[in-house]
């Protein structure tokens, strides 16, 4: 018998250059088998020209059979481990004569063949232990019945088999290219490029191809089916099995039953020495994390770029073509990478006393350091948010003391120690760039830089007051006297609330508008707080105009924050 075990590329070289009349599979039952998954799923009878899968218990075997009708046949069969190593054999029983008187001719059955070959050992074909995708290779096989014993002595696995009598003409495995390594083309911070060549069973044969893409921090995947396994939440337990399923002696054993002395006075397997016990430990192994590992299909493309990478980091990339109609895939040779470290940042410095101004990109961070010069027992930190949210994070020392998301205009105090530097980060909003005003401070007492803001900053409009030409408006105050400008703006019909949000930097003080928008300015306060309202009646409007107004209430040390814009309307007829 001449055969050999390889890649399946040389499957087809090998075949290729046979001069023999290859046999031909019966296509009517082949098609029967595959449309009744009940005849083979839960099965130890190996369909012709099909994939199954299976689930191994650690240290319990499981057989499968299938018989070569003719002799000179050529015959492959392939084993996919998961999740794991795997021991696998396969062993070929001559199919017995027919005993009977009658010479009927009809074939023996299938279980009185397989109890025959339990009473023989047969002819061992092929051994293989590890966890790459193997196969065995004929190029021509004697008839006979033929057993693959198989077997994971690690943990508790999935596996596939395919196996067929008909490889020239069946091909379900995408064909790899000449060179089936992955290549980085390309490295940043948070993405990688990668490219590879394409299969020749898409863009040579026209079957339906699709590359998916794993990426994980581990290691390479050698199956599609091993990645899958790592990303599956079962991937620790057994699936209830369906009423009706054929079991093994194993299997049987497994779930407490205990089988017949009969059926295992002549059963050999890979682990006769191993106790029972053992085979009924289990070790849980956690499901992953989703951001760990990642399955992308990206269609017939074989360029893609992988985004949203955590920078300095290593990341394994695997690639695997698919056959759509057959959903049986190839693994090419994969690759890793480094992701490049983050940009280091300029630390701004922070004087005492002084406001400084601060951008952030989208979702970006920016790093302050403030060190005063002189003893001090505590300090005061302000922090102006002029667009969204921020988030302030304080440390002094090293040691985290203020972590908290920041909208507008707040206050914080820091308990200080003698010689303490402080390092403050901001981070920025993920809708987009942020801009802001920050002061750090030791001297105590003094008027603060920015103006005391109350706990609601909107502009209520009177629609009962509105004329066609003037509008009345209300803002509240606070118990500190303050100075309050009011702007006007006429805006089109068009003008809407994204338009008025986008606008909302309250950092952009009354020096940005033009002097025809100026209202008037005034002082107000109140002891009250309950009565610390004002109102104010905008006249010299148009009728039926939109208009957009603006509140500006100035600090003492002239700084200013604007309240909400408020977009009104007049009357269009009065």
């Amino acid at each position: 018998m001449a055969w050999m075990c390889g890649c399946y590329g040389l499957v087809m070289l090998v075949l290729g250059v046979m001069g023999q009349k290859l046999p031909t599979r019966d296509e009517g039952l082949f098609q029967m088998q595959i449309r009744d998954k009940a005849l083979f799923h839960d099965s130890s009878v190996m369909p012709d020209g099909a994939e199954i899968s299976g689930y191994l218990f650690r240290d319990t075997p499981k057989r499968y059979y299938f018989v070569v009708e003719e002799d000179n046949t050529p015959l492959l069969v392939t084993v996919t481990p998961c999740d794991a190593p795997l021991e696998w054999r396969l062993t070929l029983q001559e199919l017995p004569e027919d005993r009977s008187g009658e010479g009927s001719g009809e074939p023996e059955p299938l279980e009185q063949q397989k109890q025959q070959v339990t009473a023989n050992e047969g002819t061992e074909l092929f051994t293989y232990k590890g966890n790459d995708v193997e196969s065995f290779i004929s190029t021509s096989s004697p008839s006979g019945l033929y057993q693959m014993e198989i077997i994971s002595t690690e943990k508790d696995s999935n596996f596939k088999i395919y196996s067929t009598t008909t490889p020239e003409s069946d091909q379900p495995y995408p064909e790899l290219p000449y060179d089936p390594r992955v290549d980085v083309t390309a490295l940043g911070r948070t993405t990688v490029t990668l490219a590879w060549k394409p299969t020749p069973t898409g863009s040579v044969l026209g079957q339906p191809i699709q590359y998916c893409v794993v990426i994980n921090k581990e290691h390479n995947f050698k199956s599609l089916c091993a990645a899958e396994a790592k990303m599956s939440l079962d991937d620790a337990f057994m699936i209830a099995p369906k009423p009706g399923r054929d079991f093994s002696p194993f299997d049987f054993a497994h779930f407490g039953f205990i089988p017949s002395e009969n059926d295992f006075n002549k059963d050999r397997s890979l682990t006769t020495n191993r106790a029972l016990s053992n085979k009924m430990s289990r070790t849980y192994i956690p499901k992953p994390k989703v951001a760990d590992i990642q399955k992308i299909c990206i269609g017939n493309k074989n360029i893609f770029t992988v985004t949203d990478l955590k920078p300095d980091t290593q990341f394994y990339f695997d690639v695997f073509a698919v056959n759509t109609g057959t959903n049986m895939s190839t693994a090419y040779v994969g690759t890793f990478a480094r992701t490049k470290e983050e940009a280091k940042q300029k630390t701004v410095e922070l004087k005492d006393g002084k406001v400084t101004d601060v951008f952030i990109k989208r979702k970006g961070s920016k790093f302050l350091r403030f060190a005063p010069v002189s003893s001090h027992q505590r300090v005061t930190l302000f922090v102006h948010a002029c667009l969204d949210a921020v988030q302030v994070q304080v440390r002094r020392d090293g040691k985290l003391v203020l972590s908290q998301n920041v909208e507008g205009v707040r206050q914080f105090q820091l308990r200080g120690k003698p010689k303490a530097k402080y390092l403050i980060r901001l981070r920025g909003s993920r809708k987009g760039a942020s801009t802001l005003k920050v002061l750090a401070s030791t001297r105590a007492g003094g008027k603060q830089p920015f103006p005391a803001l109350p706990e609601d900053t909107r502009i209520k409009a009177f629609d009962k007051l509105r004329t066609c030409s003037s509008v009345t408006v209300a803002w509240l105050g606070t118990q500190e006297r303050n100075k309050y400008c009011v702007y006007k703006r006429e805006v089109s019909e068009s003008y809407g609330e994204e338009h008025r949000r986008r606008e909302q930097n309250q950092c952009a003080g009354p020096e940005s508008r033009r002097k025809s928008e100026k209202v008037l300015c005034k002082y107000f306060h109140s002891a009250n707080l309950q009565k610390a309202v004002t109102t104010e009646t905008i006249t010299g409007l148009e009728a039926g105009k939109s208009y957009l107004l603006d509140v500006y209430v100035v600090g003492h040390s002239g700084h200013s924050v604007k309240y909400q814009s408020k977009l009104v309307k007049t009357r269009k007829y009065c």
